[in-house]
């Protein structure tokens, strides 16, 4: 009797793509539900649960294989890391960005201003000096943008991210809504 290369190469490899799927939609669907996507979410749970199941039921099929093991193992790590890969590549939600500058910010505050990235900027008191801070409110897609050239206009700026989960009002350039804020409109509380 030969090599079952079905059994020991196609099934593994089946159990290994359903697993990076499965976890991949199940990265989304934490970060659409944790960004105010909750029409999306649960229909990204239908499919990550789907899938699941699938890749369960092989691997309770061929409990004499360890590659089916390894695959739905590895196939979990694998999903995990693409799964963060792709939520770096939709960019989606809001950060507020928060810049200490010791000097020279006109050039940078300027570029805001150009680009229409609504900012706050109030005076500060540092450790050694007096500084200025700014606040932005910007949609992550820009961020890279912001960063860039913050970074050639006052490369010494200290500077934190954070997360938003909403945001009321503000300032942002025109045409930032996003295939995901078009088509599945984020839940808002009304006040």
């Amino acid at each position: 009797m030969g090599f079952d290369f079905f059994s020991w190469v196609i099934v593994p490899l089946l159990i290994f793509i359903a697993r990076v799927m499965d976890v991949s939609l199940g990265t989304l669907r934490f970060i659409f539900l944790s960004k105010g996507y909750r029409k999306l979410a649960p229909l990204l749970g239908f499919l990550e649960v789907l899938i699941w199941v699938i890749a369960v039921r092989e691997v309770l099929l061929n409990l004499r294989n360890i590659a089916c093991f390894l695959a739905y193992g590895a196939g979990f790590a694998a999903g995990n890391y693409v799964g963060m890969w792709l939520e770096e590549k939709l960019s989606i939600g809001t950060v507020l960005l928060r810049v200490v500058m010791r000097n020279s910010y006109a050039a940078f505050t300027e570029f805001m201003k150009e680009n229409n990235y609504g900012y706050t900027l109030v005076d500060g008191e540092g450790t050694v000096e007096r500084v200025k801070i700014l606040f932005s409110v910007l949609k992550r897609k820009n961020l890279n943008h912001v960063l860039a050239t913050l970074s050639r206009a006052n490369p010494r700026a200290f500077y934190t991210i954070e997360t938003i989960r909403s945001v009321g009002e503000g300032i942002f350039p025109s045409g930032e809504d996003g295939v995901f804020s078009r088509l599945f409109r984020k839940h808002r509380k009304s006040k």
